[in-house]
């Protein structure tokens, strides 16, 4: 009797929601919306290395030393950077996960091929799995310096920028994951909107004209930094 009550037993509302289409894709807006969050500060940080490296390694030990003496070093930073993690992987299981199901949806290809979705859709798969790659190698690069080719200096986040823009594959590396990054944006802000029910006819010009400038924004002010080093007004 234990055993079929056990057997019986309905799965839970969160379960239930995991395993739908609509919970995920609701997963996916929320987590998208936290990333978009932390992509908008973290340019903005960035942008301080135009007022020289006194302010930006001073900000760089700011985020450090945030919540001391109720938090050890680097606590408030690192617990920052484990929810930017959980939301990177419950983004991309996600993502992983909707497409399989699509491609089990309709298994024979369309026998007239028709463009049936934007570029920024149709390019949101290999979007996600560059910005995936570009996470861990700048996290090895200017976070724990493991791949850092010109002498890793803790503490010394300004040089540590102007040593990774100063190689060609550095730049290489990063303007192709914001040129994917602004594509990515672009497409996602305005499907996390749909998921969470935010569309209407009355709003969907405004949530384009949204997804649009945040989109410019930020691959703007992220390869500002690299430009900037490259042309010598960074040095």
């Amino acid at each position: 009797m234990a055993l079929a009550t056990r057997t019986n037993r309905r799965p839970s509302t969160a379960r239930t929601l995991w395993d739908s289409s609509v919970g995920k894709k609701t997963v996916m807006a929320v987590s998208g919306l936290i990333m978009l969050m932390y992509l908008v500060l973290h340019m903005l940080g960035n942008l301080k290395i135009f007022f020289g490296p006194d302010d930006f390694n001073e900000y760089a030990h700011w985020l450090r030393t945030l919540g001391e003496p109720a938090l050890h070093y680097e606590w408030f930073l690192w617990g920052l950077r484990a929810v930017l993690i959980v939301a990177v992987v419950a983004h991309g299981v996600c993502a992983y996960q909707l497409s399989r199901r699509d491609i089990k949806a309709r298994p024979s290809k369309y026998v007239h091929k028709k463009r049936r979705a934007s570029y920024a859709t149709r390019t949101m798969r290999w979007g996600g799995v560059i910005l995936g790659l570009f996470i861990v190698w700048h996290l090895l690069d200017l976070t724990t310096g493991t791949v850092h080719t010109r002498g890793f200096e803790e503490g010394r986040p300004y040089q540590n920028v102007l040593d990774t823009f100063s190689t060609w594959y550095g730049n290489v590396i990063y303007i192709t994951a914001v040129t994917a990054l602004g594509v990515h944006v672009r497409h996602g802000f305005w499907s996390a909107a749909q998921s969470l029910g935010a569309g209407s006819r009355t709003r969907d010009r405004v949530l384009k004209a949204t997804a649009n400038v945040l989109a410019l924004v930020l691959t703007a002010g992220f390869l500002a930094v690299p430009v900037a080093v490259m042309t010598g007004v960074v040095s």
